[in-house]
């Protein structure tokens, strides 16, 4: 895997062209106007709305300001904005991918919110939400929402088949029990598969998807060092037999292809496994019938991904101050129950919720906030090799998917994320970088 720490002519290129093609997307200000440039990735269309109406509502609120507000096509967001960093023209406000905000801060291009934010925001905030966005001491991150991860099931199908249905993380199956309601599923569905991974989906999906199963027997991504390294760790025993176990529900045929993104929503299958983001769709397709049951428990507890899209200060943000006012804005508690109506993702603010919200405890959604209170929710790896991590893992994913030795294609992702930190003299953090910080905050 190729190093990061120089910059290469072709990524020089690449930034003039995304910065060239970006110069342009905002509206026009009057002259007494200060411009706010924002990024966001173009996620669903609910959400593109949901944050236009925001964006209006706040400029409504401060005359003097004008955000303009850009969204990035999602599948090539992130190269985007380290393009647009080389090139030194990040906007004042960006999101992040929360997993990528080690790697952007690393390189300088991000401002520390340490002591920026209002402290009862952040006291309202759910754990999970300031972890994501913390790496080497400092906070770079925050955002309106969380993730969840877990299995969607058609509760009549488990009933019909004898199949115990979890009641909370604590109680999830073990990994002998999945392969059993497979298998009972299967004898009643025409071609047996009866399971959608989401395999349709693409990268970062996978470490996503399928790495808290490797925690939960025992395993993992990486160990986070200094320096970070995954030899031991990615490769090691745990790890191989969780991915085989899933090698094991492709071979036996209990997996749905999913090349539609129709297998749950139209019947062909009992049970999907994927992230809250589906929550919106899959009511409307089954509605009271539609149960969230946890991860299997392969040893060490059932375990679930954390994270998801945040926001961060460019570094040199030539407004922070009103930067600052529309990141607490769009955290407010109305505006985040505005968020998260759109994407069914978990509110970030504890205030956020009420009594009668699906995450509230009784919800049907509640599942995804007693795994992240209840510390069942492993963030993936923070450190600035997370792009390697993530890019090699995948690579070892799709190849596993496809019938490879489990311990063969784990060693070479291993060796390639490996590879990568020696190539960046292991991400080091220095005293110049931590002597920044501390000027900036």
């Amino acid at each position: 895997m190729r190093s990061r720490c120089r910059q290469t002519e072709l990524q020089r290129t690449i930034a003039g062209v995304v910065v060239a093609a970006l110069a342009g997307t905002g509206c026009g200000a009057g002259a007494e106007q200060t411009a706010l440039e924002v990024w966001a990735h173009a996620g669903q269309e609910s959400e593109r709305r949901v944050l236009r109406e925001q964006v209006s509502r706040f400029d409504a609120l401060h005359p003097r300001l004008r955000v303009r507000l850009t969204f990035l096509p999602e599948g090539s967001y992130t190269g985007q904005v380290q393009a647009a960093a080389i090139a030194g023209d990040l906007p004042d406000l960006l999101e992040l991918d929360g997993p990528f905000v080690a790697d952007v801060a690393w390189q300088g291009d991000l401002l520390p919110l340490d002591g920026r934010l209002d402290p009862g925001l952040l006291d309202d905030l759910l754990p999970s939400v300031v972890t994501q966005g913390t790496w080497a001491g400092h906070l770079w991150a925050v955002g309106a929402f969380d993730s969840g991860l877990a299995i969607w099931a058609r509760r009549s199908a488990l009933v019909e088949a004898g199949i115990r249905i979890p009641q909370g993380p604590d109680d999830a199956w073990t990994g002998d029990e999945l392969d059993a309601a497979l298998d009972a599923l299967a004898r009643t569905d025409p071609d047996g598969a009866v399971l959608d991974l989401k395999l349709n989906y693409r990268d970062e999906w996978f470490t996503y998807g399928f790495a808290p199963l490797l925690t939960s027997a025992g395993g993992g991504l990486l160990d986070p060092g200094p320096p970070p390294h995954a030899g031991g760790v990615l490769d090691a025993a745990p790890s191989v037999a969780a991915l085989q176990r899933v090698q094991g529900w492709i071979a036996a045929g209990r997996i749905d292809p999913n090349l539609d993104d129709l297998a749950f929503v139209s019947g062909r299958v009992a049970l999907s496994w994927v992230g809250h983001w589906e929550a919106p769709r899959y009511r409307r397709a089954w509605g009271d019938d539609l149960v969230l049951v946890p991860l299997p428990d392969l040893g060490r507890g059932s375990r679930t991904g954390e994270g998801s899209w945040v926001w961060a200060i460019a570094a040199d943000g030539r407004q922070t101050d009103d930067v600052i006012a529309l990141l607490q804005f769009l955290l407010s508690p109305d505006q985040v129950r505005a968020t998260v109506a759109a994407n069914g993702a978990v509110p970030a603010r504890r205030s956020a919720i009420r009594p009668s919200d699906p995450w509230a405890p009784g919800g049907r959604l509640h599942l995804y906030l007693a795994q992240l209170e209840g510390g069942f929710a492993v963030p993936r790896p923070r450190t600035p090799a997370y792009a390697a991590v993530t890019g090699a893992f995948a690579e070892a994913f799709l190849a596993i998917r496809d019938g490879a030795d489990v311990r063969r294609a784990l060693t070479r992702a291993a060796a390639a994320i490996d590879r990568d930190v020696a190539d960046n003299q292991g991400y080091p953090v220095t005293d110049a970088m931590r002597r920044r910080w501390e000027a900036e905050r």
